[in-house]
Formats: structure tokens, C-alpha cells, sequence
């Protein structure tokens, strides 16, 4: 099952990546995972994970982009649960700051 929180309490996220995740919410982009990325962390770049169909990725990179973020990358991806592929899902990656 797909979880997506409508009512994020912003200050529970990672400090890095808070405010990215803030305007693609802000823009109607329903987003399910994020982190700063990074040692200790689960991604090893800032990534933001969230759900659409084809032509959402596509609209979230153009909030993204309009909003002058550092988008590194963006993609489709599946998980394999219980050895059956479920998805698809967006990520979007960022440049690390500094």
C-alpha cells in the first residue's frame, strides 16, 4: 500500500532537504520519502521520493526547476516486494550543497 502524508509536520525532516520537499507539497506533488542524504543516512545524495503517473515526474521537475533546486537526476523506479515488481514511483536527486 502506498503511503502518502498530506499533512507533513515539515520540522520532523531531514534539514536538508525540508525545504525541497515543502515546495513540491506546496505544488501538489505528493511526496512519501525524503532524506538529506549522506553518511549515516538513507541515501547517499539529497532524494525525494513521491507518487504520480507518467507526466508527474515531469511536472515535479519543472516545480523543481522553477524553484532554482539543484535537480541532479530524476527517475522511474520499481520495488520488488513479496518477488513481484510494484510501482512505478518517482525519485528525484539533488546536488549536495556546498
Amino acid at each position: 500500500m502506498k503511503k502518502t502524508e498530506k499533512n507533513i509536520d515539515f520540522g520532523t525532516l531531514d534539514a536538508g532537504i525540508r525545504e525541497y520537499v515543502k515546495i513540491l507539497h506546496e505544488n501538489g506533488i505528493e511526496t512519501y520519502e525524503s532524506c538529506e542524504g549522506g553518511q549515516g543516512h538513507a541515501f547517499t545524495e539529497p532524494t525525494i521520493r513521491f507518487h504520480g503517473e507518467r507526466s508527474e515526474g515531469f511536472r515535479a521537475l519543472a516545480i523543481a526547476l522553477q524553484h532554482n533546486l539543484p535537480v541532479f537526476k530524476l527517475c522511474r523506479f520499481w520495488t520488488i516486494q513479496d518477488l513481484e515488481p510494484v510501482g512505478p514511483d518517482w525519485e528525484m536527486t539533488f546536488f549536495t550543497k556546498g
